[in-house]
C-alpha cells in the first residue's frame, strides 16, 4: 500500500523536530504544491518561507534552534553562544539564536535569529539532529562575550559529555589560559 502525502511528511517530520521544507518534502517524493494544501486543511502549520511543521508532533527544548537553522536555509548551522545553549553549555541563554550561513539570504527572518556571513567550507557538526559549529570553536568563538572561567566550565563539562577530543580539549585549555 501506498504511503499518503500526510504520512511521508510525518516519517520527515520525526526526524527533524517537528519542521519539513519543500526540498525535503520533493526529495522525498512529494510535490511542492502538496504542502499548503495540508496546511489549509490543518495537517500542517505554515513557519516561513518553504518551511512547515507537523501539527501533532509535540514540540522539544530544541525545536527553536532547528527552525532557526530551517528558515535559513541549506548550508546555515549554529554558532557561537548558541551551541552552547543548545548543548546546555557554559550556562548561556542568548537573547538571538546565531545562524552562520555563506550563502545571501534575501527573505525576511524573524528578529530572534542573528544571521551571520561565514567562509565556505566552514566546519560543521551535527547535534541532536542540528547542524551546528563544532563545540571546541563555539566554545572559542565565545571570548570577550562570555567570561572565561564560565567558558572553561563550558570546555569541561563537554569534554565530561564526550563533545571534545583530548586533543580538542587540550587546545581550548590552552587558547582560554590567561
Amino acid at each position: 500500500m501506498k504511503q499518503s502525502y500526510r504520512d511521508v511528511l510525518r516519517e520527515i517530520a520525526y526526524d527533524n523536530h517537528g519542521y519539513v521544507t519543500v526540498a525535503d518534502a520533493a526529495e522525498a517524493g512529494v510535490p511542492a504544491i502538496e504542502l499548503p494544501k495540508l496546511a489549509a486543511r490543518g495537517g500542517l502549520e505554515h513557519y516561513g518561507y518553504r518551511l512547515y511543521r507537523v501539527a501533532d508532533i509535540p514540540p522539544t527544548e530544541h525545536d527553536q534552534f532547528a527552525e532557526a537553522t530551517l528558515r535559513a536555509g541549506g548550508d546555515s548551522h549554529l554558532r557561537g553562544e548558541s551551541v552552547l545553549a543548545l548543548l546546555g553549555l557554559g550556562d548561556v541563554n542568548p537573547r538571538k539564536i546565531t545562524v552562520g550561513t555563506h550563502q545571501r539570504i534575501r527573505r525576511a527572518l524573524p528578529s530572534y535569529i542573528n544571521l551571520v556571513r561565514v567562509p565556505e567550507g566552514t566546519k560543521v557538526s551535527n547535534y541532536h539532529g542540528i547542524r551546528s559549529q563544532p563545540v571546541a570553536d563555539a566554545i572559542l568563538e565565545c571570548r570577550g562575550r562570555i567570561p572565561a572561567s564560565r567558558l572553561c566550565d563550558a570546555a569541561a563539562q563537554a569534554r565530561a559529555e564526550g563533545l571534545l577530543t583530548t586533543s580538542e580539549w587540550r587546545h581550548v585549555r590552552k587558547e582560554l589560559s590567561p
